[in-house]
């Protein structure tokens, strides 16, 4: 092949330095100065066939659409890093690449990581004493109780990808309040999209329950007038539609009285609040004399005691109706995250991983969902231990060629549905479990083009990868 030259060239010059001995003390100034120089010489020499491999493996995956290539890239910076990572001298300056490279990676996690973490807690903290507000303002029905919320996305789960605007995103749950019940009714297959829901309201008899705070009169025994009088309307009369709980008008009832209780929250003496135009999402933008923060706020409502949500969230690409909830497994995906997170041993680098990877997705048709998913995968399968610093770069691999191989068969299953193998920390209902797994290259199967088109962004998504290694971002 036109590109063997290069890789054995590769090849020999990594086995010439893996096998140099470390400089130390004991050697003479001359000895030293003259390893020191072949060192560098070597390291440039590795660059440089870097650079001539990656041109060459670029003109052979035009012909063939192989992850080989690829392979062979990352197993030569893989080389490098080792040999550089194994070398301890600190008076060496030689090594200061490697100490760079390693103390980069590393601190970048930590720093991103609280970071994150603290912007979050705080962003969790305002919609909750929102939430709390609400409840001493809401003396009627007319809007579901709002409950305590649920950190969700990227940013929650600590890999948030480098140069993206971050969106904090929040799913408050509803409940229904006194005199009211849901009840899920799940949409006809031929009718819209698996996974999307209804959500009937019905009025109960409250006559008798003692739990019902106050005087509250029972919204079906009572005449209309004297209820209008008194307590106001019921969610029937407010955010439903033909008796179905409606996103659009429960969004914007929302959004109505979050503006109400924004005077009485403590944070509105440091942020200015601006509301964003949404219809299935309360989007806001808290702006302060420095800084501003982007917050998406999401309702859901639970299905039983799962972590599992409808979710006001509307299906990628699909108009989806005002009375249709979609299933929205990001509570659950959220807490995966922090399970691993938990478990995973100190210094573990499977954030790190979701992030480069997720970073290389700009122009291309895929999305972080995508990566997630593959990366969630591969998390459940692999054990945690091999997701260290020391296997970096293994993973990293991993993730390319579990991505490839699915596109492959045309074929990403979703983590949760159909999964038997989710740990028992997460809650997810039976049906879900049980049920057919969804393919989320569903599209590629009925469309060859878009298939090979997929190929040739992963084949580019993998070049900037590459030289995202080596530049040391």
């Amino acid at each position: 092949m036109s590109w063997f030259k290069p890789r054995q060239q590769l090849r020999n010059n990594t086995a010439l330095i893996l096998n140099m001995r470390v400089v130390s003390d004991e050697l003479d100034e001359a000895t030293r100065e003259r390893m020191e120089h072949r060192a560098k010489q070597l390291s440039r020499e590795m660059a440089r066939l870097l650079q001539e491999l990656e041109q060459k493996s670029q003109e052979q995956r035009s012909k063939e659409q192989s992850p080989v290539a690829w392979r062979a890239l990352l197993f030569a910076a893989l080389q490098h890093w080792q040999f550089w990572h194994e070398e301890q001298n600190e008076e060496d300056e030689v090594n200061e690449y490697a100490n760079d490279l390693e103390r980069h990676f590393e601190e970048d996690i930590q720093w991103t990581y609280q970071n994150l973490f603290t912007e979050c807690k705080y962003v969790m903290d305002f919609v909750n004493a929102f939430t709390l507000a609400a409840k001493h303002i809401l003396l009627d029905s007319s809007i579901p109780e709002l409950q305590p919320c649920f950190g969700i996305g990227s940013a929650h789960e600590g890999w948030h990808p480098h140069g993206e605007n971050i969106i904090y995103q929040v799913l408050v749950p509803l409940a229904p309040p006194p005199g009211h019940t849901f009840l899920p009714e799940l949409c006809d297959p031929g009718e819209m999209p698996e996974g999307n829901f209804r959500i009937r309201v019905e009025l109960e008899c409250t006559c008798m329950n003692e739990q019902v705070e106050g005087n509250m009169l029972c919204f079906l025994h009572h005449d209309e007038e004297e209820l209008n009088w008194n307590q106001g309307p019921s969610l029937l009369h407010t955010v439903c539609t033909n008796s179905y709980l409606d996103v659009q008008k429960t969004v914007r009832r929302f959004r109505q009285l979050l503006k109400t209780c924004w005077s009485l929250l403590p944070h509105s003496n440091r942020w200015r609040l601006t509301t964003l135009p949404g219809t299935r999402s309360c989007k806001l933008k808290m702006e302060g004399e420095e800084e501003e923060i982007t917050i998406e706020i999401i309702l859901g409502v639970q299905q039983g005691n799962s972590d599992i949500f409808m979710s006001s969230q509307a299906n990628e690409g699909i108009f989806t109706p005002g009375t249709i909830w979609t299933t929205s497994c990001a509570v659950a995906e959220a807490k995966f995250f922090r399970l691993v997170t938990e478990q995973a041993p100190h210094g573990n680098f499977h954030l790190r991983c979701l992030q480069l990877c997720a970073s290389t997705l700009v122009g291309t048709g895929f999305s972080s969902y995508t990566l997630k998913t593959v990366v969630m995968h591969l998390l459940n399968t692999t054990p945690l231990s091999g997701w260290c610093r020391g296997h970096f770069l293994l993973r990293l691999d991993d993730i390319m060629s579990y991505l490839w191989h699915c596109l492959e068969e045309r074929r990403l299953n979703h983590f949760f549905f159909g999964n038997e193998k989710i740990p028992e920390e997460i809650v997810v209902p039976p049906a879900l479990q049980r049920a057919e797994p969804v393919n989320l290259f569903q599209h590629l199967a009925q469309d060859p083009d878009a298939q090979a088109e997929a190929m040739r962004e992963l084949l580019d998504m993998q070049d900037r990868l590459v030289r995202m290694l080596n530049d040391g971002h």
